[in-house]
């Protein structure tokens, strides 16, 4: 996939919470390309769920940045904030070496970079805020000028009908550029059907609320929407008149997914969508799923921790423990070659409906204290093949790779 550009990026995402800074994700870093489906996996608690919150910006990201089709839409204080304080301390200490050499000019330069380097970031901390401020309005306008550049090449030489059909096109994409809301075209489909949807709404109401938000009101457009949604999910349009305690569990995770791609999403973030339900559904489900990123082009990231529903239904995965992703590699290639020993630890949970091979299932426990030594050396995220990601230090990467026959 790198010939591709990502539809989604997130470089060095933090989300802490409280006084004390609760870690909740700590530094992760990934790329979503287009029409693909990333599986986000790990045990409750390690920070998947978070991590989809805070992408979609249900949170004020701490640190970090999230960019999306090019555009950046969410950005951290504390990434400024901390590399003005890790250079202060690095500077304090350099200087103090320069000061036991006597050498005034180098103290003075150093204090000039200093200077310069906390400027640099401040400035870069205003532009973040400004691009998350305006990430709609900013998205607008460089869609508007990609358009132009575009039709300005096919438009030279180009006369008559040819002409005037170019520009018509021109100005009806311009028009829908001038419109379009970076933030809506991601949506989230959430774990509980039963709290994801407002029990005073009819089904209706609920998946027409993002249109009325944008200002449509042509009841007509609006209710031929909601009916085309409903069929797309395997509903009926006499459904749009219930409310949502008048469904089953899988009907109602169906209505939440007709609320998300009614508009028309190139994202969405399906957090634990079938954690909730019972497994004949949940292949329902995940084959609905399958059939809408096929249908209507969409990308899915696919938070779960039932690692053979994310083998079944993701083209790549990274495995998320306590707010770090420890490996990242394709679906196939993470189950026959797991590196990490959390990732062995999930992967040896998975239980298979044969008696003979649940005997012989040995089941591995993940203690990070007798796994990893990092008293020398802390672990970085290192690409081990090409597409395979794992957090190793250098002791352990080697380990790996004589595993791996590299």
């Amino acid at each position: 996939m790198a010939d591709r550009e990502p539809i989604l990026q997130v470089r060095h995402l933090k989300q802490y919470f409280g006084k004390k800074d609760f870690k909740a994700v700590d530094d992760i870093s990934f790329d979503v390309y287009p029409g693909e489906v990333f599986g986000l996996v790990g045990e409750s608690g390690c920070g998947k769920t978070t991590t989809g919150r805070a992408i979609i910006k249900l949170y004020n990201i701490t640190g970090g940045e999230v960019i999306f089709k090019g555009q950046r839409i969410s950005a951290g204080p504390r990434t400024f904030t901390d590399a003005i304080a890790a250079e202060k301390k690095a500077s304090a200490a350099r200087i103090e070496k320069l000061k036991n050499g006597g050498d005034a000019q180098a103290i003075k330069d150093e204090e000039q970079h200093l200077a310069a380097f906390i400027k640099e970031q401040k400035q870069a901390a205003k532009e973040a805020a400004r691009d998350q401020k305006d990430c709609i309005r900013l998205y607008r306008e460089r869609r508007a000028k990609e358009i132009r550049e575009e039709y300005e090449s096919r438009l030279a030489g180009a006369e008559g009908d040819v002409r005037r059909t170019l520009e018509k096109e021109r100005d009806a994409l311009l028009h829908e550029a001038a419109k379009e809301n970076i933030v809506t075209k991601m949506q989230m489909v959430f774990q509980d059907p039963i709290s994801s949807l407002n029990p005073r709404m009819t089904v209706r109401e609920i998946i027409a609320e993002g249109l009325r938000i944008q200002g449509i009101k042509d009841e007509k457009y609006i209710n031929q929407q909601v009916y085309e949604m409903l069929e797309r999910v395997g509903l009926v349009k006499e459904h749009a008149e219930r409310y949502p305690h008048e469904f089953s569990g899988g009907q109602r995770q169906r209505i939440g997914i007709a609320r998300a791609i009614i508009m028309n999403p190139d994202l969405i973030i399906a957090d634990e969508p079938v954690s909730a339900l019972d497994v004949s559904i949940q292949a329902q489900v995940i084959n609905l799923l399958n059939d809408l990123r096929r249908d209507m082009g969409l990308t899915i990231l696919f938070i779960a921790h039932d690692l053979s529903v994310v083998k079944y239904f993701s083209d790549r995965i990274a495995v998320m423990y306590f707010g770090k992703i420890v490996e990242l590699a394709d679906s196939d290639e993470l189950f026959a070659h797991p590196m990490h020993p959390y990732t062995r630890s999930l992967l040896s949970a998975i239980p298979l409906p044969d008696p003979d091979y649940e005997q012989r299932r040995r089941r591995i426990v993940y203690q990070p204290a007798i796994a990893h030594d990092y008293s020398q050396e802390e672990p970085r995220f290192t690409e081990i093949i090409p597409g395979h990601f794992v957090s190793a230090n250098s002791q352990e990467l080697a380990r790996y790779k004589a595993e791996y026959g590299l």
